[in-house]
């Protein structure tokens, strides 16, 4: 495992290591917003589904639990930049 001092997304609250990156998965980095500086596994995700983004669900979102923070992949790194949030 690597080390890592980033939150990934979506690990559970009670997670006993929700900084661990497994093998062989790739991750960008969230920028911005309520989810900045967490990792985000886009293993599984096709090219085209990673150059749309994603709405991740985002409890401190403007529109509170169940609000979604609305991320679009920078060119040229694995970082993703917040472009603001969604209501769902």
């Amino acid at each position: 495992m690597t080390e890592n001092t980033r939150w990934v997304y979506g690990t559970d609250h009670d997670d006993p290591d929700p900084y661990t990156l497994q093998p062989g998965h790739t991750y960008v980095e969230l920028v911005g917003g309520p989810l900045d500086g967490q990792l985000l596994d886009v293993t599984a995700l096709t090219p085209d589904e990673r150059a749309d983004g994603a709405l991740l669900i985002a409890p401190r979102s403007a529109y509170g639990p169940g609000g979604r923070a609305d991320y679009e992949p920078r060119s040229g790194c694995a970082r993703w930049d917040w472009r603001g949030d969604a209501p769902w």
